[in-house]
C-alpha cells in the first residue's frame, strides 16, 4: 500500500513540474511577444525622428503660411523710353524738373550729346509707382509727336512671395539650429552646427537682397527720356575754323616739347646706346683692316 502512494505522490510531483514547464514556456512566449512589439514601437519612434530630422520640411511647416498672389497687392516693375523733338532743350529740361519735383521723382543721369545734325540731352529718372503715369501725362503735355515711346509693367508677385516666405522658412530653420547648438555637448556637434547656421545665414542674406531688390524697383519706376533738337549740317555749335587752326598748332607745340622732355628724361639709356654703337662700330673696323 505505501509503495502504491508512494508511486501516485511521484508521478503528481512529475504531472505539476510539467505545468510548470509549459507556464514558464508560455509566459516566455509571451515576454519576446512583448520584446518585439517595444523593438517594433522604437523602430516607428526612430522613423518619425528620423522623418523629422528634415529641417528643411519641418520649418516650413512651422513657418507661418504666405499670403495667397489674389491676396497680395499686385507688385509690378514699370519702366519707360520716350524719345521726342524739342524746339527748345532748355525749356523742355525745366519742364522735366519742375515734373521731378512735383511727383518726388528723382534724376539719377543726365547727359548731353551734340553732333552735325542734332543736340540732345538724356535724362534718366527714378519715379514712385503711383505717379508714373501721371508724371508721363505731364511730361507729353506740348510733344508734338514721340519718335519713341515704349511702356512697360513686369509682375513679379509670384516672385515675391516666393522669396518671402523662403526668408521665414530659412529663419524658422536658423532659430530650430540656435536651440541645438545650446543642446550640443560634443565639439565636432557644434563644429556641424555651425556650419549649417553659416549656410543658412549665406541664403537668408541673399534672399533678403533680392527682396530688397524687388521692393526697389517696384517702389520705384524707371524712365528714360531723350529730347533733340535737329541743326542744319556744319553749323554745331562749336570752336571757329581759326580757332580749330590755333589749336592743332597749340598741340603740334605740345607734341615736339613732350619729345624733348621724354629725350631729357631718358638721356642715360640714350648716352649708353650711342657707347654700344660707337663700340661695335670701331670693332667692325678693326675686323676690316
Amino acid at each position: 500500500m505505501k509503495t502504491k502512494l508512494l508511486i501516485c505522490a511521484v508521478f503528481i510531483l512529475l504531472f505539476a513540474s510539467c505545468k510548470q514547464a509549459e507556464t514558464d514556456d508560455i509566459a516566455s512566449v509571451d515576454m519576446a511577444d512583448v520584446a518585439v512589439d517595444s523593438t517594433a514601437v522604437a523602430a516607428e519612434d526612430y522613423d518619425a525622428y528620423a522623418s523629422e530630422s528634415n529641417y528643411d520640411s519641418k520649418a516650413k511647416d512651422m513657418a507661418s503660411p504666405s499670403p495667397r498672389i489674389d491676396e497680395l497687392e499686385a507688385k509690378i516693375i514699370k519702366s519707360g523710353n520716350l524719345r521726342f523733338q524739342s524746339d527748345d532743350l532748355e525749356v523742355t529740361y525745366n519742364q522735366i524738373q519742375s515734373t521731378v519735383k512735383k511727383y518726388n521723382a528723382l534724376i539719377k543721369n543726365d547727359s548731353q550729346t551734340n553732333n552735325d545734325y542734332a543736340l540732345s540731352r538724356t535724362v534718366n529718372i527714378r519715379i514712385p509707382n503711383q505717379h508714373f503715369d501721371a508724371f508721363i501725362a505731364d511730361i507729353s503735355k506740348g510733344v508734338k509727336y514721340f519718335d519713341q515711346k515704349e511702356i512697360s509693367s513686369q509682375d513679379v508677385t509670384e516672385e515675391y512671395i516666393d522669396v518671402a516666405s523662403r526668408i521665414k522658412t530659412k529663419k524658422v530653420l536658423e532659430a530650430r539650429y540656435l536651440e541645438l547648438l545650446k543642446k550640443a555637448n560634443k565639439v565636432s556637434e557644434m563644429l556641424e552646427i555651425e556650419s549649417q547656421l553659416s549656410d543658412i545665414r549665406e541664403e537668408i542674406e541673399a534672399k533678403e537682397g533680392r527682396l530688397r531688390y524687388l521692393q526697389n524697383k517696384v517702389s520705384m519706376s524707371t524712365l528714360d527720356i531723350e529730347f533733340y533738337k535737329p541743326v542744319a549740317a556744319g553749323s554745331k555749335a562749336t570752336v571757329s575754323y581759326g580757332g580749330r587752326i590755333w589749336n592743332a598748332i597749340a598741340s603740334g607745340f605740345n607734341g615736339i616739347s613732350n619729345f624733348f622732355i621724354g629725350i631729357i628724361e631718358n638721356w642715360p639709356i640714350i648716352i649708353t646706346l650711342v657707347v654700344l654703337i660707337l663700340l661695335i662700330r670701331k670693332r667692325f673696323k678693326r675686323k676690316n683692316q
